[in-house]
């Protein structure tokens, strides 16, 4: 696809996933997230020509331009949207898929000093919401969606979810269809461990009433006993 047709589409891809657009002035003029993705293209081609320190000072005047920092080497796919994306951090190693929607905050980056692929790589169709860190050579699988603030290390299968702080997959039952951006629905594993144990609690507690109830019941009869045995004697 020539890089004209990658800007048209890129347009047409802020006005899917953001209300707020109201004209194409608006999103050439207005959107950092549009202009670091265009940015990069540019930078990107002169990498892939060995142009390494010009494809660096590329990069470099789109991270003072945008407030997002996208290593010229890494390489992004079609429609690839990243909503206001100031702290976004995304790294030489990375591969981002189609349809995919980054906010705000987030890093796609290492875990060490660790040469050749050290940074994820990420399926088609995958919404990464706010200050999420996404880390080392793992892969994102297809139609999932990670949490705001979640911190992945591993592997993630397609169509899940992931939550928390190392993150928990869980996988999702209902998968959409296309961009689904409805990331402040997702389901939270932590929370449900939680909810587990509270019932698993409550449940201990109403048994232990009941052995309580039954302990008193024999404690009486056990007292009342000997009185009756003395009367039978007399």
């Amino acid at each position: 696809m020539s890089f004209l047709k990658n800007i048209k589409e890129d347009i047409v891809t802020v006005f899917e996933r953001d209300p707020a657009a109201k004209s194409t002035i608006e999103v050439l003029l207005c959107y950092p997230g549009l202009h670091a993705i265009l940015i990069h293209r540019i930078a990107h081609f002169f990498y892939n020509k060995k142009l390494f320190l010009l494809a660096r000072l590329i990069s470099h005047f789109s991270r003072f331009l945008t407030g997002i920092e996208i290593h010229p080497g890494a390489k992004i796919g079609r429609r690839v949207f990243i909503d206001h994306g100031h702290g976004t951090v995304i790294g030489e190693t990375t591969i981002i898929g189609d349809d995919v929607t980054i906010y705000q905050g987030v890093t796609l980056g290492g875990t060490g000093k660790e040469k050749g692929k050290r940074h994820p790589t990420i399926g088609n169709n995958v919404v990464i919401s706010t200050d999420a860190q996404v880390l080392g050579n793992i892969v994102i699988g297809d139609n999932s969606k990670i949490g705001a603030g979640s911190v992945v290390l591993q592997d993630v299968p397609p169509n899940c979810t992931v939550v928390g702080i190392p993150g928990r997959v869980k996988a999702r039952k209902d998968p959409a269809k296309g961009v689904d951006l409805d990331h402040h629905r997702l389901s939270d594993p932590i929370a449900e461990i939680i909810n587990d144990l509270q019932e698993r609690v409550s449940k201990l507690e109403k048994m232990l009433k009941i052995q309580n109830h039954a302990l008193s019941n024999e404690s009486v009869v056990a007292d009342s006993s000997p009185s009756r045995d003395l009367t039978e004697n007399k």
